[in-house]
C-alpha cells in the first residue's frame, strides 16, 4: 500500500450508517489542506487532472483524499489498482463492472464501491449541517412545495437537519441513478416522503427518467449525523 500523505489520516473502514451493505467496501479519511505538499500527488501515485492542478489547496486535498479512499476500496474489493478519472460529466469513471461513489466535505472524504452484479447504483453524499437561518433561506431552492409543507409541520429546531438531509439525499439519489439512466435531474425531480431519527429515508421520483425509473417510483436511503456533518447513501440493488 502506498504511504498516505501527511494531509490525510489513516483510512478508516468503520461503517458509519445504520444498515451495512453486504459486498461493498467503504473507506473514509480526514484531511487537512494546510498540510498538503505539492509533491503529495506524485508520492501517492495519484495523477492530478489539469483542472485539479489549477485549483486551490482545499480542492486539491479533497480530490486526493477521495481518490486515495477509492483506490484502496477497489484494491480491497477486487484487487484492482485503479484511480477513477474524472469524466466529461464530472463524475468518477469506475471500472465497467463496478458501482461506486466518492464524496467529500470540510476535512472529510469517503468512497464506497461494490460489484454491479450486486449493486446497480451507489450514491453517497457528505454535507456540513446547515445553520437554521441559512437552511430556511435555502429551503425554497431545495424542497418541493409538498416538502416545504411537511417541513412547516416540524419543530423549527429540526429545519436545519431536514434541509441538509433533503439536499444530501437528493445528491446521493442523483449519483446512484445517473450512471443507470444517463439523464440529468434536479432537486425538484424527487421528494423526501419520510425520514426517521434512526437514519432511514424514503424518496419518490417526480419525473420520468427511463422506462424503469418513472414518476412515482420510490427508493430507500439512509443517513447518519456525526458531529457537524451528515452522510447519506442511496443504494440500488440488482
Amino acid at each position: 500500500m502506498t504511504p498516505l500523505p501527511a494531509c490525510c489520516t489513516p483510512l478508516d473502514a468503520r461503517w458509519p450508517l445504520p444498515v451495512p451493505l453486504p459486498g461493498t467496501v467503504f473507506l473514509s479519511t480526514r484531511f487537512d489542506p494546510a498540510l498538503l505538499n505539492p509533491l503529495d500527488f506524485q508520492r501517492s501515485a495519484v495523477p492530478p487532472p489539469a483542472s485539479i492542478q489549477r485549483s486551490v489547496a482545499k480542492r486539491q486535498a479533497e480530490f486526493l483524499a477521495g481518490r486515495l479512499c477509492a483506490r484502496e476500496a477497489l484494491q480491497r474489493l477486487d484487487n484492482l489498482n485503479c484511480i477513477p478519472a474524472i469524466g466529461e460529466d464530472r463524475a468518477p469513471i469506475w471500472p465497467g463492472h463496478i458501482s461506486g461513489s466518492i464524496t467529500h466535505s470540510t476535512g472529510h472524504a469517503a468512497a464506497i464501491v461494490g460489484h454491479k452484479t450486486q449493486w446497480r447504483g451507489l450514491g453517497m453524499d457528505l454535507e456540513n449541517l446547515l445553520a437554521l437561518e441559512r437552511a430556511e433561506r435555502l429551503a425554497g431552492e431545495i424542497l418541493t412545495a409538498d416538502e416545504l409543507q411537511r417541513m412547516a409541520a416540524l419543530p423549527r429546531q429540526q429545519h436545519g437537519l431536514l434541509v441538509t438531509l433533503t439536499f444530501s439525499v437528493k445528491e446521493s439519489l442523483f449519483k446512484a441513478l445517473y450512471p443507470i439512466v444517463r439523464k440529468r435531474f434536479y432537486f425538484e425531480h424527487a421528494e423526501v416522503l419520510e425520514w426517521s431519527a434512526a437514519g432511514k429515508v424514503r424518496l419518490r421520483l417526480l419525473t420520468d427518467l427511463s422506462e424503469e425509473w418513472k414518476h412515482g417510483k420510490e427508493l430507500e436511503g439512509q443517513f447518519v449525523v456525526e458531529g457537524e456533518q451528515l452522510l447519506s447513501l442511496v443504494a440500488i440493488a440488482m
